[in-house]
């Protein structure tokens, strides 16, 4: 698909997107009153065609503050555009710039439960993220002083609820480790439920902040902190929990995908074949290699963390995962950087992840006899979350496999089996 293609794409699932999450957090029946205490009015920014979050439009303060929060644009443009409207907030101005409005029912949103969660009046603001299997609502919560105190997710399908789950889980177990040397995680304030969803409330980092250039050292170490955290174990790779979890994650793709038929332009999906094939292939391949087993963040990339000048803040644990090869965190950043921050291509960004491995590897500690094999069976991970999320029917730009990450993987078992 054309870049352009991929936008209007994006543009149109982002607007769908925006009336199913006030549904979801808003479901009472009158969303047009306007009589006082029975509405709460939102602001739409940029506007109702491309959509990116809803801030709350009863106080201009908050709005200004959520705005500010919500995010820190990796653009300078971007930045330049979300402070100008931040100031038309603050001056009464935002009508000029951020003129699309909407109304929410007040009487059954989760405004109400969430105070009462936090035992304070709460304001929210909404993010419209782009099409992904993993999409759901998350919040923004702030205090009537316009600070941001905590933030809320919430599970709406089987996916999203699973991740929740899982989110809730590792902000768990990680708040029983105990304080982090390099790394600062959120803490869990709450877990329950809400209208049949999951919610999880933690903690607020400070996602806003402008980051610090030290360079990647510190990065590197706060990785190895937290693949150290529940401790490390040496094993060759076909004797591990992981290789047994793989394998029986890639039977599932191949059983579901049977099931199904069809993939989703009516032929067999021979991306599933393609994927069991190459991972089967890799395990069997390395099975007495030895290899280094740790936990992973799952998906650290440079939108969820923020490096400060002393420490590292890292949200979104939905994917944390104990028990993988050490390095896993290393070459997902790296190769999550290439594609989006640097606008990779991204067969060019595997082909050099997968060039460069001992390099990318190596401040972690990896021997280079095992970057290869770290790097391969990281690809085939990724994949496999990529399927069994059914990222490309949920529209993510990387979901279609087939076109950049699966032939990378055959070009590179084939060139080991031919040496």
């Amino acid at each position: 698909m054309s870049r352009a293609l991929q936008t209007a794409d994006d543009l149109r699932r982002r607007a769908t997107y925006l009336a199913e999450v006030v549904d979801q957090l808003y479901p009472g029946p009158d969303r047009s009153a306007s009589a006082a205490g029975e509405s709460r009015p939102y602001i739409v920014v940029p506007n109702r065609r491309k959509p990116r979050v809803l801030i709350p439009a009863s106080n201009r303060k908050v709005a200004a503050g959520a705005l500010s929060r919500y995010s820190r644009p990796a653009a300078r443009a971007a930045r330049v555009k979300r402070d100008a409207a931040v100031w038309a907030l603050r001056l009464g101005l935002d009508r000029l710039l951020l003129p699309h409005r909407l109304q929410v029912s007040a009487s059954e949103g989760i405004d109400d439960h969430l105070g009462a969660v936090l035992g304070h009046e709460v304001h929210l603001s909404i993010h419209i993220g782009p099409a992904r299997a993993n999409r759901k609502p998350v919040l923004q919560i702030l205090d009537g002083e316009a600070r941001t105190v905590a933030f809320a997710k919430l599970g709406v399908n089987e996916l999203t609820r699973e991740l929740v789950e899982a989110e809730t889980a590792a902000t768990r177990r990680l708040g029983e480790f105990g304080q982090l040397r390099t790394l600062r995680v959120p803490a869990l304030l709450h877990a329950g439920t809400w209208r049949g969803h999951n919610l999880m409330v933690t903690s607020a980092l400070p996602a806003w902040t402008e980051p610090a250039d030290r360079g990647s050292a510190p990065r590197i170490a706060a990785m190895r902190e937290l693949a150290e955290v529940a401790g490390t174990v040496r094993s060759p790779l076909g004797e591990s929990d992981y290789a047994a979890r793989l394998r029986a994650r890639l039977a599932s793709l191949a059983a579901r995908s049977r099931s199904a038929g069809l993939g989703p332009s009516g032929e067999c999906d021979t991306d599933v074949d393609t994927l069991v094939a190459a991972g089967t292939t890799l395990l069997d391949r390395f099975a007495r290699v030895e290899l280094t087993f740790g936990a992973w963040h799952g998906d650290w990339s440079p939108w969820n963390t923020r490096e400060s000048a002393e420490l590292i803040y890292l949200w979104d644990l939905e994917r944390f995962e104990i028990g993988v090869p050490y390095g896993f965190d290393a070459v997902h950043y790296r190769l999550q950087e290439d594609i989006v921050t640097h606008q990779v291509d991204p067969t060019t960004a595997v082909l050099l992840l997968a060039a460069n491995a001992s390099a990318v590897l190596a401040p972690m500690g990896v021997a280079p006899s095992e970057a290869e094999p770290t790097t391969l069976l990281y690809l085939v991970d990724l994949a496999a979350r990529y399927m069994s999320d059914q990222a490309e029917q949920a529209g993510a730009a990387l979901g279609a496999l087939g076109r950049w990450l699966l032939p990378t993987l055959l070009r590179h078992i084939a060139r080991q089996r031919d040496a």
